[in-house]
């Protein structure tokens, strides 16, 4: 905004001698002329936003700084962090309250932005999905959920493995079952020949599996 010496309006052509006027692509307009012809105009209010106001703007949309409030609580959002939803404009407490996933774990909200773990349709802050047993987070690690508690391999096979019946060591989460007894893939194997068994078919003699070409010769 300048003060005018000789200039006279771009629209209305009156004098601008003495008076404020902005200049536009070096042309200058009285103020009345520039917010008719270039103002935003308000989101909340409708109405201009004047050359004295502060205008703020978020994706092609204005609104004056008073009526830059949460949809929710009317507070300020100027100088606050916010979110949106449904173009509606929210303080982020506001979100979190209606939106915002809940921890499984500590039941807490999530606040929209932080890092959060998803399984089977449940949310953790990432500190909170951690292994029920060592209390370590497991981040992207595998994990094996039982009983709705989550753990870690290594603990979960402390836990809860049962003993391979060949190598008589506990198990691990891939295994092969028949007859309430377990093996690891590698232990799953012909007693007679060593010729390994997973994905072929296999006999029984007394306690030992063995491949069909051994049981002929037994």
């Amino acid at each position: 905004v300048r003060m005018a010496e000789r200039y006279d309006c771009t629209e209305c052509k009156e004098s601008l001698f003495g008076l404020k006027y902005i200049l536009k692509e070096e042309k200058p307009y009285c103020i009345k002329c520039y917010e008719t012809l270039f103002s935003s105009s308000c989101e909340v209010c409708q109405k201009p936003i004047s050359c004295t106001s502060r205008d703020l703007s978020y994706k092609d949309r204005h609104w004056h700084s008073e009526c830059f409030l949460c949809a929710k609580c009317s507070r300020s959002l100027v100088e606050r962090p916010f979110a949106t939803k449904d173009e509606l404009l929210m303080c982020t407490d506001c979100y979190s309250n209606e939106y915002s996933a809940k921890c499984h774990a500590c039941l807490k909200t999530i606040m929209p932005g932080s890092k959060k773990m998803e399984h089977k349709g449940n949310s953790w802050h990432e500190n909170c999905f951690s292994c029920n047993r060592c209390q370590q987070p497991i981040g992207t690690r595998s994990f094996v959920q039982k009983e709705g508690h989550n753990y870690c391999l290594p603990c979960y096979e402390k836990q809860y493995a049962l003993q391979c019946a060949y190598c008589k060591k506990k198990r691990s989460i891939k295994y092969i079952s028949f007859e309430q007894r377990q093996w690891h893939n590698d232990c799953f194997n012909c007693k007679k020949c060593s010729v390994s068994l997973v994905g072929r078919g296999f006999l029984t003699c007394k306690e030992d599996i063995v491949c069909p070409d051994c049981a002929q010769d037994m």
